[in-house]
């Protein structure tokens, strides 16, 4: 028979089926609309049936109970002292621990990587969403799997990565569905969300080989580690026990307190750890590879982290375990996510969580930049970061501030790879780029490079060369302590034919001077920690012929060497 809801049910206030759940029926229902004969309604602690022609205790002890002789029970409970023929219509309470019980089912409604299970006739398979599974399955998840299951009365049971974790007891009452359920946790974790259990009498528990978690509604984990069980409660109360003890000794944790259950008894309560705090600055990653932090606590052994599409953190995408407060994570599309992360005590028990929004936008990615890095001595500004084959255009800024608040250049639609600029004055700056791509007919801007700082120093410049009045020509340029130099002299202007190729540790060079003929020169300057500058403006000198004495000396007149033009 169904459960049938009838406008009875509706219209009596739930507290007062609860209080007035141990005098008469017939004081509950008095000026109640009979209803129908033969139904019945859930009224927790209790069911409640309504009597029909020619019934009795007895008749209905045995067909809702199963036991004839539990008609005294309801006799008790009822005010009603025999069991003769009770009047058609009568509301007779039967307490719902004196029902039978029937095959339940738990149905997975998330999950991640290929989650294994075996049911209780020995046949094995891989689960997926939608995956229903009866009282004797075992389900084992490894380092890259994660399920969570719903029961009936919307009760969680959430399985992580390297877990095994047996379904041992899976039913529910007949008629009103009051859960009776007891999972067993042969290796790594298993957290439960339990919907209240305390008006339908409902029972569930948590079993390993050492403790028993029993609870009426909360949200809890047990594990398995080194030293034992490990019972953290997030919500609500849970009652542990030693499973080996052979006198019951019962604890009953409250929120926010754990302990380890071992062989050799039942550890004392502690408080889990706080949840960790994160900078706002992790909520929007702008990178593949989300990355966050916590402030490290020393109490802190390791974190736990995951990664799940929704606040509840049921439908976990990704998970890990970290010794260190710095944590990294894969293959992500861009989107909304939420991020929980716990820290784990020296005793292993799994502290609160701190559950945040996170926003992934990291594409179209952003270009590598080239240059200008570091330092800059030129007399242009060349800016030049590599092609993103998706790209339709560039976004470039250059400012005077990290923050990009006094910005000297904002280029939002470049083409090409490269941008020419006049030197600012020397000085501190900060340059980036971002991509710009076409996604389904729109311009889709990506986020910025990472920040490149660099300093605009003095240009290494070449002062106009002294013939002298011998045969030695000589060149300088300014310079700062530590420094050395590339000094190249060629025939033509691409320095394709090198007269002289010379490094050197000061800012001069003296050369005997060269035949009479057209020249070019340029030099550059790498300073103590290791930066190359980029050569200076070509210098351009035209040496003319000179007549000389017999020892190669040059003919000198008052204003100095005479040319053959003379």
């Amino acid at each position: 028979m169904r459960l049938s809801a009838t406008p009875l049910l509706r219209q009596i206030p739930f507290c007062l089926f609860s209080s007035l759940a141990l005098v008469s029926p017939a004081y509950v229902f008095a000026n109640q609309p009979a209803a129908t004969p033969g139904s019945f309604i859930n009224t927790p602690p209790d069911m409640t049936y309504f009597a029909l022609q020619g019934d009795t205790l007895s008749a209905i002890a045995k067909r809702y109970t199963e036991k004839t002789s539990n008609w005294q029970i309801l006799g008790k409970r009822n005010n009603i002292g025999n069991d003769r023929t009770i009047p058609i219509g009568t509301a007779i309470l039967i307490p719902l621990e004196l029902l039978p019980e029937e095959a339940s089912e738990a149905k997975v409604i998330a999950m991640t990587g290929n989650p294994a299970y075996k049911a209780a006739d020995g046949t094995t398979g891989n689960l997926a969403l939608g995956s229903v599974l009866k009282e004797g399955a075992q389900i084992s998840t490894d380092k890259n799997a994660f399920l969570t299951m719903a029961l009936p009365d919307e009760s969680r049971i959430s399985i992580p990565s390297n877990s095994n974790v047996s379904l041992s007891k899976l039913r529910k009452t007949k008629y009103t569905a009051s859960p009776r359920t007891e999972v067993t946790l042969l290796q790594g974790k298993v957290e439960s969300r339990v919907s209240s259990l305390v008006s339908n009498k409902g029972r569930f528990e948590v079993r390993t080989n050492l403790a028993v978690a029993g609870v009426r509604g909360t949200n809890f984990r047990v594990g398995v580690n080194e030293d034992g069980i490990a019972n953290e409660v997030l919500e609500g109360g849970v009652a542990v026990s030693n499973a080996l003890a052979k006198v019951k000794d019962e604890l009953v944790l409250t929120s926010g307190k754990g302990n380890i259950i071992s062989a050799a008894g039942i550890g004392k309560v502690v408080d889990l750890l706080p949840p960790p705090l994160m900078n706002d600055r992790y909520l929007l990653q702008e990178r593949p590879t989300m990355q966050f932090q916590v402030e490290a606590s020393p109490d802190a052994a390791g974190y736990r982290v995951q990664i799940a599409q929704d606040k509840e953190i049921i439908n976990v995408l990704a998970e890990n375990r970290y010794k260190d407060n710095r944590f990294k994570f894969d293959g992500f599309a861009d989107g909304n996510y939420f991020v929980r992360i716990t820290a784990i005590d020296k005793l292993g028990l799994e502290g609160l969580p701190m559950v945040k929004a996170v926003t992934l936008k990291a594409r179209p990615e952003p270009p590598f930049t080239v240059q200008p890095k570091n330092k800059v001595r030129a007399e242009r500004l060349d800016f030049a970061w590599t092609e993103a084959s998706n790209a339709v255009s560039y976004h470039l800024q250059f400012a005077r501030d990290a923050a990009f608040k006094d910005l000297l250049i904002d280029k939002p639609d470049l083409k090409e790879v490269q941008f020419s600029a006049d030197r600012p004055k020397d000085g501190e700056y900060y340059w980036r780029v971002a991509t710009i791509a076409s996604n389904n007919g729109k311009a889709e801007h990506g986020p910025y490079s990472d920040v490149q700082k660099f300093a605009v120093l003095p240009v290494t410049s070449l002062a106009p060369p002294d013939e002298g009045n011998g045969n030695l020509l000589s060149f300088s340029w300014a310079s700062e302590p530590g420094q050395k130099f590339l000094i190249q002299i060629s025939t033509d202007a691409g320095f394709k034919k090198l007269y002289l190729d010379k490094e050197l540790d000061k800012a001069e060079l003296k050369i005997n001077r060269p035949e009479a003929g057209t020249y070019f020169i340029r030099v550059r300057s790498t300073d103590p920690d290791g930066y190359v500058s980029a050569f200076t403006s070509t210098q351009k000198i035209t040496l003319l012929p000179r007549w000389t004495s017999g020892d190669g000396t040059a003919i000198q007149s008052g204003s100095g060497p005479v040319g053959t033009n003379y």
